[in-house]
Order: structure tokens, then sequence, then C-alpha cells
């Protein structure tokens, strides 16, 4: 992969440490790359980690796993996107344990991750924890990801009801991390529909995304505070990505911000998007502009 320094989608990415005091243990990293000098093909990695442990050892967790994943990607030859991205998780997920072993008061550390890579057009999923990812095609959005949670797994048993799931005491109970003794499983399910199969959503990587959707990749901050349905409204009302990042995390900041807040957007470009760059493009060779 050769590093670019400009995306072929609409990005804007943001991370605040929230109102509550505490220090901003997320971390996130927006790359963007051609793949190679042969394949001119355009590709943007989203990364969102969110740390786990005090003392500032989940800050450091989550900057190794963004460090990781991220490097581990711009070196590959991305060809299998999955098995990049699963390894490139592992690698973090035995650093963050490594480095959690030599230092005694940082012991127990670990970090969630959530990864959107778009290649072209197609996007690549991967995710371990609770950071979640969404996509927004026209007045819909779609939660793309499955929380790996004590209260996800206790309402996917039938213990507990999708309204008991918020606010629930072991709502934070996470029960896949990086930094762990054995490596964590990493999750591809890509679920475009809630009544698809395991093997279904695990199907769907590489789907297709349309000009105008976006893919939004956040921390569990915003989704605490934040519905699905106003996530959705909050992105399409605002002009641009930036000014949707902007009021996403002012609006879990507004709602006492207990947690801190990231979120990242992908956006792909809208047909007319398209055709005023070609507008330009022609006038400027004109000498027009």
């Amino acid at each position: 992969m050769i590093r670019t320094s400009l995306p072929h989608v609409h990005v804007a990415a943001l991370s605040h440490a929230g109102m509550s005091g505490k220090e901003n243990e997320d971390r996130y990293a927006v790359s963007s790359f051609r793949m190679s000098a042969d394949d001119p093909r355009p590709a943007v990695l989203a990364v969102v980690a969110d740390g786990i442990g005090g003392h500032l050892a989940g800050e450091i967790a989550a900057e190794l796993a963004v460090n990781y994943i991220t490097a581990a990607v711009a070196e590959s030859n991305g060809k299998k996107p999955l098995k990049i991205l699963e390894t490139a998780i592992h690698n973090a997920s035995q650093a963050i344990s490594s480095h959690s072993a030599r230092h005694e008061d940082e012991s127990g550390m670990g970090a969630t991750c959530a990864c959107a890579w778009i290649i072209e057009d197609r996007l690549y999923t991967a995710y371990v924890g609770d950071s979640r990812i969404y996509l927004l095609r026209g007045k819909f959005i779609q939660r793309l990801t499955i929380d790996h949670t004590w209260v996800q797994e206790a309402y996917e048993k039938g213990i507990i009801t999708a309204e008991q799931m918020r606010g629930h005491p072991n709502q934070h109970v996470i029960r896949r991390h990086l930094g762990g003794a054995k490596l964590p499983v990493v999750d591809f399910r890509l679920r475009i529909d809630d009544s698809e199969t395991d093997e279904e959503s695990e199907g769907n990587q590489g789907f297709h995304l349309e000009p105008g959707d976006t893919v939004l990749v956040c921390s569990d901050g915003l989704t605490d505070l934040v519905e699905d349905n106003e996530i959705q409204k909050v992105i399409r009302s605002k002009r641009d990505v930036k000014e949707a990042a902007e009021a996403l995390v002012n609006l879990a900041n507004e709602r006492g911000g207990h947690d801190n807040i990231t979120v990242a957007l992908l956006s792909m470009p809208k047909v007319e998007d398209t055709q005023t760059k070609k507008h330009s493009l022609i006038h400027w060779l004109l000498g027009e502009e």
C-alpha cells in the first residue's frame, strides 16, 4: 500500500474527553492509500480504539491498538483485507499484552477496536469490543456491528429485553478486547439486515457502497447517549461531515458526556460532487479559473 495525502471519500474525525473530567482514553486514525504502483485503486482506513484500564493505561492501550493496526495495513499489499485486518488486530493485542506485562502499574490494560476499510467503493470491517460501525444510506441507518458485551449476550439468550439493555448495570461489561492473555476472536460480521445469520453477515464483506453512503466509526461514549435514529438525523441535517462530527460530539456532551466520545465519518462522494470536480478541472485546464 502506498500512502496518499488526499482520501477519495469525504472524511472527518473528532475525539473529545467528555464532560466527566476523565482523561481521554480514546484514540483514532484515518489514513488514505492507493493499493500499489501497479494498482491505482484508492483506499481509506479508519480505526477507533477505546482504552480499558485506569492510570493512563487505557490511553496507552488504545494508542498501541491504533498504531499497530494502521501500520500493518499500510505495510500490506491489501489483497486479502480480512486476513490483513485479523493479523493486524492480533499483532496489536499482543503488543498491548506485552507492554502490560512489562509495566506493573499498567497491568490489565486493554482496548476495543473498530476498523472500517474502504477499497475503492467496497467496505470491509473488523472489530473487537463495543466500539461500533454504522452505515447511513439516505434516510436509513444500519448498525453493522454487534457489541461484545454482557448485555448483548444476555439479550441474544433471552435473559433481558432490548429495553432492559440500555442503562443495565452490566452495560459496559466487555466480553472481548485487545490485550488479554489469549488472542481475541476478531468479528467480521457486517450486518446489513438484523434478520441475517452470522454466516450471511460475514458474507457481506466487500459490501458495495453507493454515492452518498456514509460510514460512521465511533466509541460507546457517543452511542450511550445518542440513539441510532438521532445519529442519522444529525448527520443528514448537516452541510458536510465535519459539521456532522462536531454536532454528534456536542450532542453527547449536552446529555452529560460521561465518557470519552470519538467519531470518524467516511462519506462516499455524491454524483454531483464528482461532476463538480470534473467541471472545475476542465475550467482550470482551460485557464478559466
